[in-house]
């Protein structure tokens, strides 16, 4: 396997600070992020639309395999350096039941933990930096606003 495919809530802010985290690991294989409600993700995964991914994340290998939720994440970690070895303890049949009770409740909660956090979805970022004047050579985001 060359590539993994991790489709992803590109509006959750914790599922957006994950993406980072990951591309800023040395990894084993190309990892490539795709918002799963866009249209490349629809064409290259025809079919996402029925396998819950607005509640876990999906990873799709370049041959074709699927993992979601526990396996998808445990997949990610296979794919870096630094963490492979903890995939596979995660992989075990003694560990495999936690880490699904520990995905599905981070799961359950990410947009919640996203606010408690305060991270911001790609979208969100996107569009924050959009409105950014550049036009004297220095760039400055607006003040934050109080919470």
């Amino acid at each position: 396997m060359n590539t993994l495919t991790i489709f992803y809530d590109a509006h959750c802010g914790l599922c957006s600070r994950f993406r980072r985290w990951t591309l800023d690991q040395s990894a084993y294989v190309h990892l490539e992020f795709m918002p799963y409600d866009s249209e490349a993700a629809r064409k290259r995964c025809p079919e996402l639309p029925n396998l819950r991914t607005d509640e876990e994340i999906v990873v799709m290998g370049d041959d074709g395999s699927l993992w979601q939720g526990a396996a998808a994440w445990v997949t990610c970690l296979w794919a870096l350096r630094e963490y492979r070895e903890w995939s596979l303890r995660l992989a075990g049949p003694g560990m495999l039941g936690i880490a699904r009770k520990v995905v599905h409740w981070i799961s359950s909660n990410r947009i919640g933990l996203s606010h408690l956090l305060r991270l911001r979805g790609d979208d969100a970022l996107r569009a924050q930096v959009a409105d950014v004047p550049c036009t004297d050579g220095s760039c400055a985001l607006p003040a934050r606003k109080a919470a």
